[in-house]
């Protein structure tokens, strides 16, 4: 079993993924899970719950709903991953995520338990992702109305994480500063 470290051309994923894809760095995507993981995990430990309450606009998720979404989301990408790897041809609708995130409760929730989430979640799809055969990686199924590849939802999973935790340094933590 070979994990890929070549991207997914964007034939493979619908447009409105391609940012994501763009977001992962070159190199074997196990890798780029698990270092991603770590540093994700770190980031998150820096933070405290009441920062895990701010919102940076009015309307906007909470940074704990943000970190809710990542992981509801990767379950959502990772079980379509298991669909079109074991060949499972039956399309599969899409979800909602404002949805999700209004019945996830994540407010309510310690940051540090999203954060532990978050990584039995990463560690689950690391498992499904590293024992995929040589020949699972190419299988496309059709989820949101559109065809994906199981390599393209490797990178998906990776570049949508990314993609908020930018979101995460630029519009949730705020640095204090000195004298205020």
């Amino acid at each position: 079993m070979t994990t890929p470290t070549t991207k997914p051309s964007d034939t493979e994923y619908a447009p409105d993924y391609g940012r994501y894809v763009s977001l992962v760095p070159p190199g074997n995507i196990t890798e780029t899970l698990r270092n991603q993981m770590k540093h994700t995990l770190d980031l998150l430990g820096t933070l405290n719950d009441s920062q895990g309450l701010y919102r940076y606009a009015p309307g906007k998720w909470s940074l704990k709903e943000l970190i809710g979404h990542v992981v509801d989301a990767e379950r959502i990408f990772a079980y379509r991953l298991l669909r079109f790897a074991r060949n499972d041809k039956t399309p599969i609708p899409g979800f909602e995520q404002d949805g999700y995130v209004l019945h996830g409760g994540f407010d309510h929730r310690e940051l540090n338990d999203l954060a532990s989430e978050y990584q039995h979640v990463r560690l689950a799809s690391l498992d499904l992702i590293e024992n995929l055969s040589d020949e699972a990686w190419d299988r496309r199924g059709i989820a949101s109305e559109r065809e994906v590849s199981v390599r393209a939802l490797a990178w998906i999973i990776s570049g949508h994480e990314l993609h908020h935790k930018e979101v995460i340094r630029t519009r949730y933590v705020i640095e204090e500063k000195s004298g205020d």
